[in-house]
């Protein structure tokens, strides 16, 4: 509950950590399958999610989208009938728009709760009922759904059940750059740096960038590439594995791209890595804030194949002659 005020307050007061990218929706709802599927199995009640036969990608911070298809798939089991469904699908619209919906078999709600359903603290008359609750959940995920350009409603019929959604802006998949210098910089063979396997780690959350951060490393076989899905998990293998750049995006699970990376400079063994910072907030100001912070560069998404080899192997440099003083 404590979590919960803390994140609305945040919110509130345009305090939460946010920054829009391509998100892969089938990703998310797995991740958010396998979250949920054991709470439903508990009651008897079964869960289908949509198949994507083509990829399909919305406009999102991956990690509050997850938090939002999260609250409305719990609500949906904890409100629901023993031996209920939930149905999970997506429709995408003529006006670049892809919809959500979770549909549940629960006891429906009234007009008069409709128009409360979105107030703090609100449980809408459930406070006598068995289920645990603090009435913040969904009003937090529609601060969530509006921060990211999005709209989020429900329709329910008493004694039948409700449809609860949400939609977000429909955008491409990430690729490469194929424009410009990129176009030139993708096709360049492999230029040796020195006769040694360097260690990248990319601390990133997104699959998607980071199945394209893998696609540029496969072009150079000097360099061997890490990765981790959140700040503390690539802090320890910092720690462990000694990379000579880290790679760190902003808008991480739990401690975002500024905490890890006050941690790593306040680890001596991680203190001079060079660690450059990915992010989708590419303002000039998030540029400074990060370059204040001591971030060694600021390579803003979509990722630029020029930009970002040139500052890989500017960090790389860096790191090379960091060690050979060290010897």
């Amino acid at each position: 509950m404590i979590d919960e005020i803390l994140d609305l307050a945040k919110i509130e007061s345009e305090q939460v950590p946010l920054s829009r990218e391509p998100v892969s929706l089938a990703e998310v709802m797995l991740e958010c399958q396998g979250m949920i599927e054991p709470q439903a199995q508990l009651r008897g009640i079964q869960v289908t999610f949509p198949q994507f036969d083509v990829p399909c990608f919305v406009l999102a911070a991956r990690t509050r989208l997850k938090q939002v298809l999260i609250n409305l798939l719990s609500n949906a089991v904890k409100y629901n009938r023993p031996g209920g469904t939930i149905i999970v699908d997506y429709t995408t619209s003529a006006l670049e728009r892809t919809r959500v919906s979770v549909r549940d078999t629960g006891a429906g709600l009234y007009p008069e709760q409709l128009a409360q359903l979105f107030q703090a603290f609100n449980r809408l008359g459930q406070e006598a009922g068995g289920e645990e609750g603090t009435g913040i959940g969904l009003m937090v995920a529609k601060r969530l759904v509006e921060l990211m350009g999005g709209v989020i409603g429900v329709e329910s019929t008493v004694g039948v059940g409700s449809v609860f959604w949400f939609e977000l802006i429909s955008v491409a998949e990430p690729h490469l750059s194929t424009e410009g210098d990129d176009v030139e910089a993708s096709a360049r063979p492999h230029v040796p740096r020195e006769a040694r396997l360097h260690t990248l780690l990319y601390v990133e959350d997104n699959p998607a960038n980071l199945r394209l951060v893998e696609q540029i490393i496969a072009r150079h076989p000097d360099i061997r590439l890490l990765t981790a899905v959140d700040g503390r998990s690539g802090i320890e293998i910092a720690r462990v594995s000694q990379p000579d750049v880290i790679l760190l995006d902003i808008n991480l699970p739990g401690i975002n791209g500024f905490e890890a990376l006050r941690t790593l400079r306040s680890d001596p063994s991680t203190a001079h890595t060079p660690v450059i910072a990915i992010s989708a907030n590419a303002m000039p100001r998030d540029i400074e804030r990060g370059l204040k912070a001591g971030f060694f560069r600021y390579i803003t998404k979509p990722i630029k194949v020029d930009e970002f080899m040139e500052a890989l192997d500017v960090a790389l440099e860096a790191a090379g002659k960091r060690s050979d003083k060290s010897k």
